[in-house]
């Protein structure tokens, strides 16, 4: 895929670094090991963080500052990232999905960044787009039915959104039967080193649990 950021997230977020891991690999339902590694996050978050202060971790304070500066209240669609930290922190359990998307929200999780996992095979066309979404776009959000992603970071492929920080899109999304694995890890406080750790550790899962070599990584700002 080729990935492009627009002039206006350029313009709000000249910092903004991305990376994009893919991979070929094989889905499963679960994974009893991966969930052992989720819960030892969610003991350690439990321990060392509040519904308060996980909003000051860089990664997610940084996203946090780009959805008001686009135009959206990160506190009524809050960053999938910080969603999922805040649902661990309120005692609740992970949604279990299947085993790429788990392995993603545990990406997620562990450095604070909103990743976008895609199955790659349902995009139209080879290019990416990051811009922002604008009023009355069309957009269902995975579970979520219809979205307004007014004011949202956006991933749109030739046919329109695929992903946001909040949700990815129903259309391109991974199922069982995904082989062909696009993540997007977006880096909104401009941190490449901590966004490549986080491209090497998804990278680190899908081999071990997603029966893969791990794929490739690229940078792109």
């Amino acid at each position: 895929m080729n990935i492009f950021v627009s002039e206006e997230i350029a313009s709000v977020c000249p910092e903004f670094v991305g990376a994009a891991v893919e991979a070929q690999v094989v889905n499963t339902s679960y994974s009893d090991e991966l969930w052992q590694e989720i819960h030892a996050f969610e003991e350690t978050f439990r321990r060392e963080l509040t519904t308060e202060s996980l909003k000051e971790i860089p990664s997610i304070a940084a996203t946090r500052r780009i959805y008001k500066a686009c135009g959206k209240d990160p506190s009524r669609y809050r960053p999938a990232s910080e969603a999922l930290i805040r649902r661990m922190l309120q005692g609740k359990e992970l949604y279990q999905i299947d085993t790429l998307v788990d392995l993603i929200n545990l990406a997620s999780i562990a450095f604070g960044y909103s990743i976008g996992g895609f199955d790659a095979d349902k995009f139209v066309g080879d290019t990416l787009t990051l811009g922002i979404g604008r009023e009355g776009e069309p957009y269902e959000g995975i579970g979520r039915g219809m979205l307004n992603i007014a004011g949202l970071p956006v991933y749109r492929d030739a046919l329109g959104g695929v992903g946001t920080p909040t949700s990815d899109n129903e259309r391109t999304k991974i199922t069982l039967g995904t082989t062909h694995l696009v993540v997007l890890i977006n880096g909104y406080d401009g941190n490449e080193k901590r966004v490549i750790d986080n491209a090497r550790f998804i990278q680190d899962l899908i081999r071990k649990y997603g029966r893969s070599d791990g794929g490739s990584y690229l940078i792109y700002k």
